[in-house]
């Protein structure tokens, strides 16, 4: 866990010593996290959609010159929960480097102790982005010269 982005860290920990009546009230505080999708991406052009949510749910990473990551998500408000682990990670991710998001443990949700508050299926579809994004700033990362 430590080269997670310190920020995602401090998330994670609160979760997993939050009590487990609390859980879920932390996570839907998390579904208004997510910012607005920028005008070019309004029709999610260019982004991918993840299918093994219940929900439309669309990302994409963006890899900058100075190797941070912008992440964008789109996903309705009618689905606070996947909304919320999409602010969990817009949130968590912030200014984060390719290697910090490569390091991010694909167990996440369940380090959270999610797995008891939520359904499988909807930890599933958290794991699913994850690992989307995961592997869309490990395509944009750029390998390191050897010379």
């Amino acid at each position: 866990m430590t080269d997670m982005p310190p920020k995602l860290a401090e998330i994670v920990d609160e979760f997993a010593s939050a009590p487990r009546e609390v859980v879920l009230e932390m996570l839907l505080e998390f579904a208004d996290a997510v910012p607005p999708l920028p005008a070019d991406l309004a029709g999610h052009e260019g982004m991918e959609q993840v299918p093994e949510c219940q929900t439309a749910f669309f990302l994409k990473a963006v890899v900058q010159p100075d190797d941070t990551v912008v992440a964008h998500f789109d996903c309705p408000p009618e689905a606070p929960t996947t909304r919320a682990f999409a602010g969990i990670l817009a949130e968590g991710l912030a200014g984060a480097s390719t290697g910090e998001i490569l390091a991010v443990p694909d167990d996440l949700y369940g380090r959270m102790g999610l797995a008891q508050a939520i359904s499988p299926l909807r930890v599933r579809g958290g794991t699913a982005i994850l690992a989307r994004l995961k592997r869309q700033v490990a395509a944009q990362a750029t390998p390191v010269e050897t010379e």
